[in-house]
């Protein structure tokens, strides 16, 4: 049985800590800083953090690697167009990697940067999904190397995943996410419902990870762009129409980047 918990790092990423407690292994996501796992591993003595799993070259993802690697002797797994540091495994498109036991299936996902890549494990009951920056919830990220197109084929082959895919994306962003969705289809029941529920739960000081792809398809208005809500509410904005979907979805980005 593996446990994913959440160590916060900087004003709002999380490095996502997979723990196999029959072992005292574990390994991490995304470790842009080393602090949070040394201190979690000085507070769990005899735990062993046996990978490093990266998602892109981002220094708020990689940031601590290099120093964990040093201190643990962890394998540093990565994307292999992509510079990263200490890395040991270089991953590319239909990769698969054994982690604590569990079988990743690597995903090649441009958009935020060229080389970006998520970790998808297949499960019946339970799928999980790193995503880095790709796909946050209610939300996805910005384009920094990408084009619209690249992110949209990306995004489009992560929302084909199962329903019950837990996402597991690397940034508390949620809240302002779904304001954003909320002014793209003020009539979606479903993004209003979430908005109230993830308000609650931040007022109170609880994570809003992981979703669900399934939620994500239902409240997301980058998954949502073949929805003639969305179509209609970039059209009115743009003074557009008979766009292709990746279209849409550029404007939503552009959109949101001055919301």
């Amino acid at each position: 049985m593996i446990q994913i918990d959440a160590l916060p790092a900087f004003n709002d990423n999380y490095l996502w800590l997979l723990q196999d407690t029959a072992k005292r292994q574990c390994a991490v996501v995304d470790p842009g800083d080393a602090a949070p796992v040394l201190d979690w591993l000085a507070a769990h003595p005899g735990w062993q953090l046996s990978d490093i799993l990266v998602t892109h070259h981002h220094f708020d993802h990689v940031g601590g690697v290099e120093r964990l690697k040093q201190t643990t002797g962890a394998r540093v797994l990565g994307p292999a167009n992509e510079k990263i540091p200490a890395r040991d495994v270089a991953l590319a498109e239909g990769d698969m990697v054994e982690v604590l036991g569990q079988r990743f299936q690597i995903m090649e996902v441009p958009g935020h940067t060229l080389g970006h890549i998520a970790y998808y494990h297949a499960d019946a009951e339970r799928p999980w999904l790193f995503c880095g920056d790709t796909l946050f919830a209610a939300g996805c990220g910005r384009l920094f190397e990408g084009t619209p197109e690249q992110m949209y084929d990306s995004l489009s082959r992560l929302a084909s995943l199962p329903d019950a895919t837990q996402v597991y994306c690397t940034h508390e962003y949620t809240l302002s996410n779904l304001r954003f969705a909320q002014a793209v289809e003020p009539e979606n029941p479903a993004i209003a419902a979430r908005l109230a529920e993830v308000t609650s739960w931040r007022a109170q000081g609880q994570i809003s990870l992981p979703s669900t792809l399934a939620l994500e398809r239902a409240t997301n208005p980058f998954l949502r762009s073949r929805e003639p809500s969305v179509i209609r509410k970039t059209d009115e904005r743009d003074g557009l129409g008979q766009r292709t979907p990746s279209a849409v979805f550029a404007s939503l980005r552009a959109w949101k980047d001055r919301f």
